[in-house]
C-alpha cells in the first residue's frame, strides 16, 4: 500500500492546487467584473463631470454677459439721472427767467398805469384851467357839461365761430 499512498497524496495535492487555481480564477474573474463595473461607473462619472464642466462654462458665459449688461445698464441709468438733473435744472432756470419776465412786465404795466393816472390828472387839471380861463374871458364854454372821462377801451375778445362740418370733411375731435 505504500505505492498508492504517494500517488494519492500527489493527486490530492494536485487536486488541492487545481481547486486553489480555480478559486483564484474565479476571484480574478470576479475582480475583473468589479473592475469593469468600476470602469463603467468611472466613465459615467467622467461623462457627468464633463457635462457639468460644459454647463458651468456656459453658466459662466451667461453670468459674464449678464454682468456686462448690468454694468451697461448701470452706466445708462447714471447718464439718465445726470440728464434728468440737467433737465430739472434747466426747467428751474427757465421758470425763474419766466418769473423774472413776468415781474418785469408787471412792473412795467404798473409804471405805465401810474403814468396814465398822472396824465389823466394833468388832463383834468388842464381842462379845469382852460375852463377857468374861458369863464374869466367870458368865452363860450366848449363843454356843455363837465367833461366826462372817456371810457377806457377794452379789447374785444375775438369769438371763434363754429363752422359746421360739410360733407367729406374730417372731424379730428
Amino acid at each position: 500500500m505504500a505505492p498508492s499512498a504517494p500517488r494519492t497524496r500527489a493527486a490530492a495535492a494536485l487536486r488541492m492546487k487545481q481547486i486553489a487555481l480555480d478559486n483564484q480564477g474565479r476571484t480574478i474573474r470576479c475582480l475583473r467584473a468589479q473592475l469593469a463595473t468600476e470602469r463603467r461607473g468611472l466613465a459615467t462619472t467622467k461623462k457627468e463631470l464633463e457635462d457639468t464642466q460644459v454647463a458651468l462654462e456656459a453658466s459662466h458665459k451667461v453670468i459674464s454677459g449678464l454682468t456686462e449688461i448690468g454694468l451697461s445698464m448701470s452706466k445708462k441709468i447714471e447718464k439718465m439721472k445726470v440728464k434728468k438733473q440737467q433737465v430739472k435744472a434747466n426747467h428751474v432756470e427757465c421758470h425763474q427767467k419766466f418769473q423774472a419776465r413776468i415781474h418785469e412786465a408787471e412792473d412795467s404795466m404798473q409804471a405805465q398805469h401810474l403814468i396814465i393816472e398822472a396824465l389823466v390828472e394833468e388832463k383834468d387839471s388842464l381842462l379845469q384851467t382852460i375852463q377857468g380861463l374861458q369863464e374869466a374871458n367870458n368865452a363860450p364854454a366848449p363843454f356843455y357839461d363837465e367833461w366826462e372821462d372817456e371810457p377806457e377801451e377794452q379789447p374785444e375778445e375775438e369769438e371763434i365761430e363754429d363752422i359746421p362740418l360739410g360733407e367729406g370733411e374730417i372731424d379730428d375731435e
